[in-house]
């Protein structure tokens, strides 16, 4: 790998940060946000210059599209034959109420994926309903990917269920209180009390496949 300049040592360590934290690589807006970037597009140069010089692979055809690679990336696994390496996971789409997130009943079919895509293991793909999280990259129809968890930090993108509904949010937490916060300022922030509200947290966010019609 060719050596990285100081503002694309800078950009790398921003992709990493936001991948530990969120679970998901930045968008170019949001590196050109966090460095004063005029557009979004100077961060896009950057990205390529990086990619150029084989530190993150830009894949098309997913959002936020940016992996680490080489010694950036974590700990390399044995190679394997690429069909073994693909996994299926479960497509959520409709959840019925009160059921578990993945009973049969809300199961709308499965894919093959390859889980390289992802920054952690998923284990279900959740079809993404409305605008709520635009300006995160997450569009209307996006397929979530999903790990199954019961705790989540400030700041990660997650899966809650509230009662019968099941929505897509940013995590916080500040005491006893729970908020949910949109990335579209359309939306409201759902401020949820765990004690007196039927909520769980059904999953946190790790990756995302968009799909063309």
């Amino acid at each position: 790998m060719l050596k990285l300049t100081a503002r694309q040592e800078q950009i790398l360590n921003l992709i990493k940060d936001a991948i530990e934290n969120t679970g998901f690589p930045p968008t170019r807006a949001e590196i050109a946000n966090e460095l004063g970037f005029k557009s979004a597009n100077a961060a896009e140069e950057h990205l390529q210059a990086l990619a150029r010089k084989g530190a993150i692979e830009i894949a098309a055809g997913t959002s936020r599209g940016i992996r680490l690679l080489g010694v950036h990336a974590e700990p390399a696994t044995p190679k394997v034959p690429a069909a073994v390496m693909m996994m299926s996971l479960p497509l959520i789409g409709r959840v019925a109420a009160g059921s578990p997130i993945l009973a049969q009943e809300n199961l709308e079919a499965s894919y093959n994926v390859d889980p390289a895509m992802f920054s952690a293991k998923p284990d279900y793909l959740l079809k993404v309903r409305g605008e709520s999280m635009r300006d995160a990259g997450i569009m209307d129809g996006d397929l979530l990917a999903v790990k199954k968890v019961d705790s989540a930090k400030n700041g990660q993108i997650v899966v809650a269920r509230i009662g019968s509904e099941v929505t897509v949010k940013r995590y916080r937490k500040t005491g006893s209180t729970v908020e949910l916060l949109p990335e579209n300022p359309d939306f409201k922030v759902i401020t949820v009390d765990p004690q007196a509200d039927e909520f769980a947290l059904e999953g946190l966010a790790v990756g995302l496949m968009r799909t063309w019609h």
